[in-house]
C-alpha cells in the first residue's frame, strides 16, 4: 500500500505543479488533493461525495479564490485557513495540514468513512518526524479532536465531533479500522492496534506485531488483504509468523474483505471472536444486532 500511496503522491505533484505553473503562482490544495500529496489513503470513492479525481484549491476568502481550468480545478472556501499550518511541498505547491483537511471532509463523507480517515490521518502524522515533533500517536489523536473543537463552525462539525469519539491511533490501514470499527459496534472490546509481541521477532530480526490483539488474552486478528494470498513472500512470512505465535499459546482469527463485506458476515465474525474472549476471561456485553457508529459515539462519550 505504501508504494501505491508514493506513487499517487508524485503523479499528484505533478498534476499540481503544472496548473500552478500555468497560472503563474503558489496554490494551495487541501480536501482529497491534500490527501494524496501527503500519503494519506483516500476514503472508497463510494463513501465520498467529493469528486476526487479533481484537484482542488483552496482560499480562506471569494477574493483570493483562483480561476482555473474547471475541468481539472475545483476551487473552495475555507475560511480558517488563514490560520492553518500549509505545507511546503515544491516553490509551486503548498498542502492544507491534515487536521484542517480532516474537518473539510467531514460534509463529504460517511460517518465509518471519516473515523477511518481520522485513523489514517493519526497514523500518517505520527509516522513523520517533521510534523509529529516528537509526539505519540496518542498525542496526535488528541490534538487533532483539540485541533477540531476550536474551529468555528463549519458544516459538519457535529459529524466530526461524534467521529472524534472513535478515532484511534495505531491503525495501519483503512481496512483494520473498519474491522475495529465493525467489533466495537458489537460491544467487542478495544484492542491493541499493531500491536509488538514481546520476545517474538523474524530471523531478520524485524519484531513480529498483530492488526488487532488483546495481548492479556492471547487472542488477535490479522487483517488479509489480496497481496497475503497472491504475493508468494508476504504468503510465507504470514505463515511463519502465525506458525511462531501459536506455538506461543496465541490465537489468532483471520479476517479478509469478505468479513466486513455484509451485516452478517461481520456478526458472524464478531461472534466467534468474542466466544475466544469471554472463555479467555474477558468479561463485556456483547450484542448481537451492532450499533449505530452514532450510537456507539454516544456510549463511548458516556463512559
Amino acid at each position: 500500500m505504501k508504494e501505491n500511496l508514493k506513487v499517487r503522491r508524485d503523479q499528484t505533484i505533478e498534476q499540481c505543479t503544472q496548473e500552478a505553473r500555468q497560472l503563474n503562482r503558489k496554490l494551495l490544495f487541501g480536501m482529497t488533493t491534500s490527501l494524496a500529496l501527503q500519503c494519506v489513503p483516500l476514503p472508497r470513492m463510494q463513501e465520498c461525495a467529493l469528486d476526487t479525481t479533481m484537484l482542488h484549491t483552496i482560499a480562506y476568502s471569494k477574493e483570493r479564490r483562483i480561476r482555473a481550468h474547471e475541468s481539472t480545478v475545483k476551487a473552495h472556501i475555507w475560511k480558517p485557513a488563514s490560520h492553518a499550518e500549509k505545507i511546503r511541498v515544491n516553490n509551486f505547491v503548498w498542502a492544507l495540514d491534515l487536521f484542517h483537511v480532516w474537518a473539510q471532509m467531514a460534509k463529504h463523507l460517511s460517518m465509518r468513512s471519516l473515523i477511518v480517515l481520522g485513523d489514517s490521518i493519526v497514523t500518517v502524522v505520527a509516522s513523520q518526524p517533521k510534523l509529529a515533533c516528537n509526539r505519540t500517536a496518542e498525542t496526535v489523536c488528541r490534538d487533532l479532536g483539540e485541533c477540531v473543537r476550536a474551529l468555528p463552525p463549519f458544516k459538519g462539525k457535529r459529524t466530526c465531533l461524534m467521529a472524534l469519539a472513535l478515532v484511534s491511533a495505531g491503525s495501519a490501514s483503512p481496512q483494520e479500522s473498519g474491522l475495529r470499527l465493525a467489533l466495537a459496534a458489537h460491544g467487542v472490546p478495544q484492542p491493541a492496534m499493531n500491536y509488538a509481541v514481546p520476545d517474538a521477532s523474524f530471523g531478520s530480526g524485524v519484531q513480529m506485531t498483530l492488526d488487532l490483539a488483546w495481548p492479556e488474552y492471547k487472542i488477535a486478528v490479522e487483517y488479509d488483504g489480496e497481496q497475503h494470498r497472491t504475493d508468494q513472500k508476504q504468503w510465507s512470512r504470514d505463515h511463519d509468523k502465525r506458525g511462531m505465535l501459536l506455538s506461543h499459546g496465541w490465537r489468532i482469527f483471520t479476517a479478509t474483505a469478505t468479513t466486513l463485506a455484509s451485516d452478517d458476515s461481520r456478526a458472524e465474525f464478531a461472534f466467534r471472536l468474542a466466544r475466544a474472549l469471554s472463555a479467555a476471561g474477558a468479561q463485556f456485553d456483547f450484542r448481537l444486532n451492532a450499533m449505530s457508529l452514532e450510537q456507539l459515539s454516544a456510549a463511548v462519550r458516556k463512559l
